[in-house]
C-alpha cells in the first residue's frame, strides 16, 4: 500500500465535526482520500462490501479508521468490536475520536482493541494539530492489510 494514498475512513454522525475534520485535513495538506460515513451501521456495511470485493486494488481497505464513539444505530464501540472480530478488518489501525473523556469509555475502547483514544479538541487550531499528529504517526507506521479477506 502506497503510504500517501491509503483511504482514511471517518465515521462520525455530527456534520459539524466532520466539516471541521475535513478542514483540518485540508489545512494540513494531507493528500489521502477521505471516506466519510455517518454511523456505525453504515461503517459495518461499507467494510463488509470491501471484504467481499474480489479486486483489492479497486476496493482497498482503509489504511486508517477515525471512529466516533457515540453514534446512532451502532456505536463506535460496536463497530470496534465488529472490526476486531473480522479477519479482513482487525488489523486496520483504529482511532477512537470522540468528545467523551469518561474513563469507562476509554477502558472499553482500549479493551476492545482501539489503537488510540483521542478526545476531540474544541478549537480548530488544536484540531489541526491533533489531525497532523495522528496522520504523521500513522503514516510513519507500517500497515498490515490483507490482500484477500475471508469472513
Amino acid at each position: 500500500m502506497e503510504r500517501e494514498k491509503f483511504v482514511i475512513l471517518i465515521v462520525d454522525d455530527d456534520p459539524n465535526d466532520v466539516a471541521l475534520l475535513r478542514r483540518a485535513f485540508q489545512d494540513n495538506h494531507i493528500p489521502n482520500p477521505l471516506q466519510v460515513l455517518s454511523d456505525g451501521a453504515e461503517a459495518i456495511h461499507f467494510l463488509t462490501e470491501i471484504a467481499q470485493a474480489t479486486n483489492r486494488s479497486e476496493r482497498p481497505y482503509p489504511g486508517l479508521i477515525i471512529l466516533d464513539l457515540k453514534m446512532p444505530r451502532k456505536s463506535g464501540l460496536e463497530v470496534l468490536i465488529w472490526l476486531k472480530d473480522h479477519p479482513g478488518c482487525y488489523v486496520i489501525p483504529t482511532i477512537m475520536f470522540t468528545s467523551s473523556s469518561q474513563l469507562i469509555d476509554i477502558k472499553l475502547s482500549y479493551g476492545h482493541g482501539a489503537n488510540s483514544y483521542v478526545v476531540k479538541p474544541s478549537r480548530l487550531l488544536e484540531l489541526r494539530t491533533a489531525v497532523k499528529t495522528i496522520y504523521d504517526y500513522w503514516n510513519l507506521c507500517e500497515k498490515l492489510l490483507p490482500e484477500k479477506s475471508g469472513p
